[in-house]
């Protein structure tokens, strides 16, 4: 038996699968893997065709009038100091990845979210023999540095999935002051994730626009289009320093 099967014969047994459920989901349960997986071009999708996440990957914004667009959404964002990182702990979030996870695309999925997030993203998927969840192996664009990756599950951390505002940072800006089921979602929203480079997550830590943007300075519009929306979406402020340094990316 072969240790790993294709994409196709692995999206077709999650679509299956995803159907027989469909009578036991309710009306905010998430596209499918399969179908969220679909690839938008190497490059990914606009943020600004992509406004819930679903959609794979990020693709710069590089026309005039998709920079204005993104300058203007940045604009719409509320601003205000930080506060205290004082009882942040991740677990505040729930447990990292969970499916047990309401309101937002790929909750109770049977499928963590980690992988959806793979699934999303990669092309060429390989899932593990026996699953219709767990990537083993795929080809991914990472967004932060331009590069083309080929990933397998034995090098795990060579990719990882980067909260596009930062869990802390949404604690200090008031996340801290939501009930529990609020931050699982922000968590687990596919909007405010993204699959990426390793060492570039690990060099962003819970830093705002201000502090760091992707290597890729072709890409640094989009992502923070993309931080804005999250912004929007869950009504958390940026900073001034961020807001500022946010327009900039888009000419602004």
């Amino acid at each position: 038996m072969p240790a790993r099967r294709t994409a196709a014969s692995a999206a077709a047994v999650f679509l299956i699968s995803t159907v027989a459920l469909a009578g036991c989901s309710g009306g905010g349960a998430k596209k499918s893997a399969a179908d969220a997986a679909a690839p938008a071009g190497a490059t990914g999708t606009s943020p600004l065709q992509n406004p819930d996440g679903t959609k794979p990957g990020l693709a710069p914004l590089t026309s005039p009038g998709d920079r204005k667009a993104g300058r203007d959404l940045v604009a719409k964002v509320a601003t205000a100091a930080a506060g205290p990182k004082d009882g942040y702990d991740r677990n505040e979030f729930g447990p990292a990845w969970t499916d047990n996870v309401d309101g937002v695309p790929g909750g109770h999925n049977n499928c963590d979210t980690r992988n959806d997030l793979l699934a999303r993203d990669g092309r060429a998927v390989e899932r593990k023999d026996g699953s219709a969840c767990v990537v083993t192996a795929m080809t991914i664009n990472d967004p932060y540095t331009g590069k083309t990756v080929q990933w397998t599950k034995q090098q795990a951390s060579k990719i990882q999935i980067d909260h596009v505002m930062p869990l802390s940072y949404d604690w200090q800006m008031g996340a801290s002051r939501w009930d529990k089921a609020k931050r699982v979602q922000i968590a687990n929203d596919p909007l405010n994730l993204i699959p990426a480079d390793g060492s570039q997550n690990a060099a962003k830590g819970d830093s705002g626009p201000a502090a760091w943007l992707p290597a890729d300075p072709a890409i640094r519009c989009a992502y923070v289009v993309r931080f804005a929306q999250v912004s929007l979406k869950y009504q958390l402020p940026v900073t001034e320093a961020d807001k500022k340094a946010m327009l900039q990316q888009c000419d602004g």
